[in-house]
């Protein structure tokens, strides 16, 4: 068994969505970055878009940490080899940190994570205190390091903010009320990274702001435990897979890519939207993201659509997942209501919502072996097709996404967890 290791880390929560969190962990990241320390984050839970936005604030790559669709021991592993290079960890929490099931709060008393919560104080003085207190003594076995106020209008409120808190519970910062620290979002979530023009620039400021505002020393240090692991069979080897990524696919795990690399495939990245072919590749991975955004332009695509309907002529795999599956419809309506032919590798049709249609975590036996996943859309699918599969909700929700299957073809709204099973993973894209 290997060392256990030990390294600063802080799991950045609050009462509720909507408070700062993101704001306030990529303030954290950049700041520390900024100083020459090496800075890992992570995201708890299914998302896609905020791990974008901590990338670029942290300089390395995001990873979900959850204790159903990750599992306890792979999160165990990521974190102790996070350890191993860095002088800070951060995870960002989901939601509130006692809300969902498993919650916030779990995976900080599972992993030994000190908390810092974020609060929306914009509209409150002395009750501040209050929520912090309930916070931090709502269970007895968490730790909570402090709370950070967000959304503060001068000094005299931050003054009183403090004086609000009970004793032994530290203000690490009183972020203040400033349109120039906000992230843009759309109805999935935050804008992709890519897409903020002044992104750096934002996140320097972020980092200025906290500088200013916020405690700079580093938390106390964390400790992390190593698991046993078995080597992974290169079930893939000699397997090259083109894998879509681009504004309108890229809604994609890290873990994801990491797994298939490490069961030999050698991945190639390309771009439905710009590319005129696909690369040549043994299988296709459509991960989802934003297909309604650019309708127009993929269905002007005609060479990379012919390319795609090609490659599925041929009997080889092709893994779509959300927009990914979208775009393999006979058409899709966008969010202006413009209806645009697809691909047409799947009978059906789709069409965007003023809300989500589903949000749940996912489930589901194929018969290459149960992977996890979840799904967050707004967009309804009318198909023909019947579902060779259906997805459960682990809370006992009534979401279950089904799963398309036509020869090679894996279609489905779930947006896989490919490590949660690495051989049902390595199964879809064996040619």
């Amino acid at each position: 068994m290997s060392a256990s290791r030990h390294c600063p880390a802080l799991l950045i929560t609050a009462p509720a969505s909507g408070q700062g969190k993101t704001t306030t962990t990529a303030a954290l990241a950049r700041y520390h970055r900024n100083q020459g320390r090496r800075v890992r984050v992570f995201k708890t839970g299914p998302d896609f878009l905020d791990p974008m936005i901590l990338e670029r604030a942290s300089g390395n790559p995001v990873y979900q940490l959850d204790l159903w669709m990750v599992g306890e021991a792979h999160c165990r592993q990521l974190l102790w080899e996070a350890a191993a290079g860095a002088d800070l960890i951060l995870v960002e929490g989901v939601m509130g940190l006692f809300d969902g099931q498993p919650s916030s709060a779990d995976l900080a008393v599972k992993f030994g994570l000190p908390v810092l919560a974020v609060i929306d104080a914009g509209a409150m003085a002395q009750t501040f205190g209050a929520v912090a207190y309930g916070l931090a003594h709502y269970r007895e076995d968490l730790v909570c390091a402090g709370v950070a106020a967000n959304m503060v209008a001068g000094e005299r409120h931050a003054a009183m903010l403090a004086e609000s808190l009970p004793e032994g519970l530290r203000l690490w910062a009183s972020l203040p009320r400033d349109a120039g620290i906000a992230l843009p979002d759309r109805h999935l979530g935050l804008v992709q990274a890519v897409e903020i023009i002044d992104i750096e620039k934002r996140l320097d400021y972020l980092a200025d702001v906290w500088m200013k505002h916020g405690f700079t020393n580093l938390p106390d240090a964390t400790t992390f435990d190593p698991v046993n692991t078995t080597p992974l069979s290169p079930l893939l080897e000699g397997v090259r897979i083109a894998v879509a990524r681009d504004a309108a696919f890229s809604f994609l795990y890290q873990a994801n890519l990491d797994l298939l690399t490490a069961l030999g495939a050698d991945l190639v990245f390309f771009s439905p939207l710009c590319d005129i072919a696909l690369p040549q590749a043994n299988s296709l991975y459509l991960p989802g993201g934003y297909p309604e955004l650019h309708g127009a332009q993929l269905a002007a695509n005609h060479g990379m659509i012919e390319s795609v309907r090609a490659h599925h002529a041929a009997g080889k795999p092709i893994v779509a997942e959300c927009g990914g599956m979208l775009y393999l419809l006979e058409s899709l309506t966008g969010v202006q209501g413009h209806r645009e032919d697809m691909a047409g590798l799947l009978p059906g049709h789709a069409a965007m919502q003023k809300r989500f249609t589903a949000l749940a975590l996912q489930q589901v036996a194929l018969p290459e072996g149960t992977l996890r996943g979840h799904t967050f859309h707004h967009s309804l699918m009318t198909t023909s097709l019947t579902p060779m599969a259906l997805g459960q909700c682990p809370n006992g929700g009534k979401t279950g996404e089904a799963v398309y299957r036509d020869g090679k073809l894996t279609a489905s709204y779930i947006h896989f967890y490919l490590p949660s099973s690495p051989t049902a993973a390595a199964r879809l894209f064996q040619p």
